[in-house]
Formats: C-alpha cells, structure tokens, sequence
C-alpha cells in the first residue's frame, strides 16, 4: 500500500521539520516552494518549485496529484497563499491544517509599539530615526521613501529597489546570537528597531537586545489566517491521522 501523500506548503525551518516528521510517521510528503529564496533549506521528500495560479490552480493540482491533505507551513506573515490554500482545500474536500510558530509576547523591560502593517511601522518612527529593519525585502522601499529616516536594513536577499545613501544593507540567513545583535545596534547607533511578530527563536535575540538596549521596538502584527492551527509538528501528525482515519 502506497503512503498518503500530503502537500506541505513551505519555505519556513518549520516545514522542513514538519516533513522529517511526516516521512518518519510513514507520509508521503511533497513540498512546495514559492522560490522567493534562491538557496532555501530543502526537506525531505519530493519538492516542487513555483506558485499554483491561486486557489483554482491549488484546487486542480490537489486532485491531479491525488494529495490526501494541505498543510500550510509558510511564514506566518505569507496571508495569500495562505487564503489559498484554504480555499483550494474546501474545493476539494481535503483537510486542512496550518503549522505556525508561536508569536513573540511583550515581556517586561520590553517597549513596543504595536501596529497593523508595514505602512504603519513606517509612519510611527520619529523624525530622523535610525532605525534597524528586519522585515524581508518586499516592502523595504516604504522605509527608503521617508528622506530623513536612515539606518540599517537587514535580509535573506537583496532587495529589488536601490538602498540609498544613508542606509546599511546586510545579507545574512538566521539565526543570530544575542552578542551579535546587541553589537549590531550599538555600532549603528540604533534608535528603534522594525520587525514583524514572526515569533520563534531563529530572530527573538534581536528582540531581547533592543529591551537590553532599551531601544523601542515598532512590531507589525500578523496577519488573520485560517484555522487550525498547530505549533508543534508532533501535534499536527497527530491530528492528521485522526482526520484520515477510516
């Protein structure tokens, strides 16, 4: 008897050990990738790189692949694929689960500025702030847009519009140590740090150096996104087996 393959929709640490341990729980996994990484960490199991056509796409491609599940494991901040994924999962009848690391919590000592989106963190900085941004490449220009803001952008991949006289741009992959991030702010003189709640602790050490630093943190909340949700890989297998039981 052939295992139950499961799509697992990825690009996150979490979908790689989210793969492991579907193929040690006797799954057939297949991951796909967006390819907004040029080198991602790749999982076991087969992989396929590329986006769907939307959720019609996801729909056609579930039934002609013969998937048994969907399971989005993308980064918690990936809303459309996401939506997608849902939806293509209702079209077919097929469960879906959701693998999400737990998001970050203000702890004492901690000063954050809580807003809704990106455009948002950009208005809260003050005038001439330094800031340190941490929220990938895409919307990156909205910081470069405000003349007086200047600082320190850091990513995975070079961002597609010019980083302009003023700005730092760093190219690195997490994780990154405490002593590393706590250097970081004081060498640039860091005013105020950028960064969305994507929880875990590949990047929580830049969280704990700016309350270290007592440097104001401008956190973007996540996006809304289907349920359920699991934390742990262990718990998702387990409930997948209970939905795909006879």
């Amino acid at each position: 008897m052939r295992p139950e393959r499961i799509l697992i929709l990825g690009g996150t640490n979490e979908a790689v050990e989210l793969a492991r341990t579907l193929t040690e729980a006797g799954f057939n996994t297949l991951t796909s990738l967006a390819g907004v990484t040029a080198a991602p960490h790749l999982p076991v199991g087969e992989v396929r790189r590329g986006g769907f056509g939307g959720e019609e796409g996801l729909a056609e491609y579930a039934r002609d692949r013969n998937l048994r599940a969907i399971i989005d494991a993308t980064h918690p901040y990936a809303a459309q694929i996401s939506r997608h994924a849902y939806e293509a999962a209702q079209r077919t009848k097929l469960p879906y689960l959701r693998l999400e690391r737990t998001q970050w919590r203000a702890e004492p000592g901690d000063h954050w500025i809580e807003v809704a989106s990106v455009a948002d963190a950009v208005a809260a900085l003050p005038h001439s702030a330094k800031s340190f941004v941490t929220i990938g490449r895409k919307e990156v220009a909205l910081f470069f847009a405000r003349p007086d803001l200047h600082g320190v952008v850091r990513m995975i991949e070079a961002p597609r519009v010019p980083v302009p006289a003023g700005w730092t741009l760093i190219r690195a992959r997490p994780p990154f140590s405490l002593d590393e991030e706590v250097g970081l702010l004081v060498h640039h003189g860091i005013t105020h740090l950028v960064s969305k709640n994507s929880g875990g602790e590949f990047t929580r050490a830049k969280i704990i150096a700016a309350r270290e630093r007592n440097i104001p943190v401008v956190m973007v909340a996540r996006p809304d996104k289907p349920t359920p949700s699991f934390s742990s890989p262990g718990d998702l297998v387990a409930a997948l087996r209970q939905l795909l039981s006879p």
